[in-house]
């Protein structure tokens, strides 16, 4: 079965084609990533900007033209957290429906950690038993994980939706870039009360994967990879330190000097800084000692859940 998925976030949009065999297997066909920033004030204003109406229509026609050329059964799309945020969320939907024909789903926090956990750890080959996923978007971060088995064969699964992103945090709190220290200071404080919800996790069992932007951004810039490549960075690891020291790099950086970098850095060179100072902040309070890059994420999810759907119909 021959899948399009499209996952429209804060930051970016990206679009999957994927085949899914029998056994759920997913092999990816093509993939494109746009880099609108459809989410830009939402943080702010609680509404999606006019311009993002016209972009959105853009992208998704381009990629409904290149799903129907490469022949897909499927073509699904879902929104995440700035959609969730917005209040003209309805006739940002009905605007994309009307000139595209295809409906957006609006996940809400937790099923997108849900699908997220599920599309990274597909076809990612790395040893241990549990793990924990976390998925750095613009406007929030998803951290999932399974906590046991329980009698009846059913996964205690769990998953915590934050109102952290690289998007959200580097308008509300970088006004200078770099970043001033008391900025820092500020961001660091909301991220700490932030994390302190999730009170009853207990990681030190479980191996930490990061999927998204910051993650494979920060592993292009620690492997000197010029543009991206998708085979070198899936399972790349980044131990605690690393990300510590990228962190530091990074907060005395401007926006130029980040891209100078490299190319993978080119739509997100605002915003890394955040992004990454979100990954250390959690692993830091969780205990992990590394981190393992999955270029999968929601898109690959999205693809499951339709494959499953179609499975069980």
């Amino acid at each position: 079965m021959r899948i399009a998925s499209i996952d429209i976030g804060t930051n970016t949009v990206l679009l999957l084609i994927a085949d899914v065999d029998d056994d759920g297997t997913i092999s990816v066909v093509h993939e494109e990533q746009r880099i609108p920033r459809l989410g830009k004030y939402v943080d702010e204003h609680r509404s999606i900007q006019s311009s993002s109406f016209d972009k959105i229509i853009d992208i998704i026609n381009d990629f409904k033209d290149r799903s129907q050329q490469l022949q897909s059964n499927r073509i699904i799309a879902c929104g995440t957290s700035f959609l969730r945020d917005a209040s003209n969320q309805q006739q940002f939907l009905s605007h994309i429906k009307q000139y595209t024909g295809i409906p957006v789903e609006v996940l809400s926090g937790e099923d997108e950690a849900l699908w997220t956990y599920r599309g990274a750890l597909s076809g990612l080959k790395i040893s241990g038993q549990h793990f924990a996923v976390i998925d750095i978007g613009g406007g929030s971060t998803e951290l999932s994980y399974e906590r046991s088995e329980m009698n009846a064969g059913i996964r205690d699964f769990t998953r915590h939706s934050l109102q952290l992103g690289s998007v959200r945090l580097t308008e509300r709190y970088f006004k200078h870039l770099p970043p001033i220290p008391e900025e820092l200071k500020a961001a660091s404080g909301y991220m700490d009360n932030k994390i302190e919800k999730i009170h009853d996790a207990d990681f030190h069992r479980y191996e930490l994967v990061g999927v998204a932007g910051t993650l494979t951004t920060l592993a292009c810039f620690d492997l000197g990879l010029e543009n991206f490549d998708r085979q070198i960075i899936s399972g790349y690891r980044l131990s605690i330190e690393t990300v510590r020291l990228w962190l530091d790099r990074l907060s005395h950086l401007t926006t130029d000097e980040i891209r100078q970098i490299s190319r993978c850095a080119e739509g997100r060179a605002d915003i890394i800084t955040a992004g990454v100072l979100i990954l250390y902040k959690l692993m830091n309070a969780f205990a992990f000692s590394s981190v393992t890059v999955s270029e999968r994420g929601l898109r690959f999810g999205l693809a499951l859940k339709e494959w499953e759907k179609n499975k069980s119909a």
